[in-house]
């Protein structure tokens, strides 16, 4: 086996991610070609984790989406995700804590692991609510591809040609929920975690190099068709394929002038265990959440006194409840998400004069001063930074 004299020639795919430009926005803008390439660094940082953290005999619970790697992960969720194999059988166990869901989904292949995805993608899911698991109980479950004879507790499917696994943990209340504490073992017997050789290794880093290209390839292709079939500032309630059978979201992509706001109006459901709304970057990230106020959920939300929800995208804080912050960016992403409710109310969004919102807003709007904000997103900061994101 020879060596190639320096590691950037198994990055050389790497540039797939930055050709990956045409099909943004603004190919041409400088400012787009550098969110690109920060972009780029996160997926090939976290494609660490996908092909050298563990493997499908030797499980373990890696980072996927949560504030640091931000391809569209939903702001009230840290999600994590281990290979595994349909051929074998698997446990995984620990605490359920008491976040508002503990979810797992299995398919054949995660985003960014193949130039496309199969179809179908051997989803299976499993909502530890729907299984009597409690708030704050032990718990253990079995996945495999058939259940095991005799076997009697907690079991789920995953397809035979399964490769991959990740698990949602969706928290409402940020300052108070608590997340699960899991481990992932194969109940098969299986050698010692080998040693790679250079030959995989090698190998290894080329398919990191691919990752970022493969994922944008993905991401971009949904926003912009947003985009393209429905134009700014309008919600295009969908479904997803292998995404929560029990979840409708409402897409759209916003754009707006510094001296302008976004009024985003919406019914609540009467029946709505889950609801959030979160502001996306152009390029189909998740914007700062942590450090900004730009996800909010029902948990989190002020509600006006007609039992309706207002929200206002403004590039400034307009000193009302529900600010979503879009972090310096005129034009971007929004997702909604309706989980389990009894309707699917599809919002709307009226642009206005920033020094006209209040005229466009019931008149009992409350007043936010800037140490209520302040304070606001001091909790945010406090009671995300918690979480166990690693």
């Amino acid at each position: 086996m020879e060596i190639e004299p320096t590691i950037l020639s198994y990055l050389a795919d790497l540039e797939g991610a930055v050709a990956n430009l045409r099909d943004t926005w603004h190919p041409d803008d400088p400012a787009y070609r550098a969110d690109v390439y920060r972009q780029t660094m996160t997926s090939l940082s976290y494609a660490y984790f996908m092909y050298f953290h563990a493997d499908a005999e030797h499980p373990d619970w890696a980072p996927l989406w949560n504030p640091v790697y931000t391809l569209q992960p939903n702001p009230d969720d840290i999600y994590v995700q281990s290979p595994i194999r349909g051929d074998l059988t698997y446990r995984v166990s620990g605490n359920r804590g008491t976040c508002k869901i503990l979810s797992f989904t299995s398919q054949k292949a995660l985003s960014g692991t193949v130039d496309e995805l199969p179809r179908p993608g051997g989803h299976n899911e499993l909502d530890t609510n729907d299984i009597g698991i409690g708030l704050g109980e032990d718990f253990s479950i079995v996945f495999s591809a058939e259940r095991p004879k005799g076997y009697e507790g907690h079991w789920a499917p995953i397809d035979p040609d399964a490769r991959g696994m990740f698990t949602r943990y969706r928290m409402y209340d940020w300052h108070n929920e608590v997340d699960p504490v899991l481990s992932i073992e194969c109940l098969d017997p299986v050698p010692p975690k080998p040693r790679l050789m250079p030959e995989e290794i090698l190998h290894r880093i080329q398919e990191m190099a691919k990752f970022p290209a493969r994922k944008t390839k993905l991401y971009y292709a949904m926003q912009n068709g947003v985009k393209d079939r429905v134009g700014f500032n309008v919600f295009e309630p969908l479904r997803m394929p292998g995404a929560l059978v029990k979840q409708t979201y409402w897409p759209a992509v916003f754009q707006l002038e510094e001296d302008e706001a976004l009024i985003i109006e919406t019914e609540i459901p009467q029946r709505a265990p889950y609801w959030n709304i979160q502001l996306n970057d152009p390029y189909f990230n998740a914007l700062e959440y942590v450090y900004r106020l730009s996800s909010s959920n029902g948990a989190l939300a002020t509600l006006s006194s007609d039992g309706m929800y207002r929200a206002v995208i403004a590039l400034t804080d307009p000193g009302v409840p529900n600010w979503l912050d879009p972090a310096g960016y005129k034009e971007g992403g929004i997702y909604g998400r309706w989980y389990d409710c009894d309707s699917e109310p599809v919002p709307t969004i009226t642009r206005v004069k920033l020094a006209d919102l209040r005229e466009h807003l019931p008149d009992d709007t409350l007043v936010v001063t800037p140490e209520q904000r302040a304070e606001e997103i001091r909790r945010r900061v406090v009671a995300c930074q918690r979480r166990r994101r690693w």
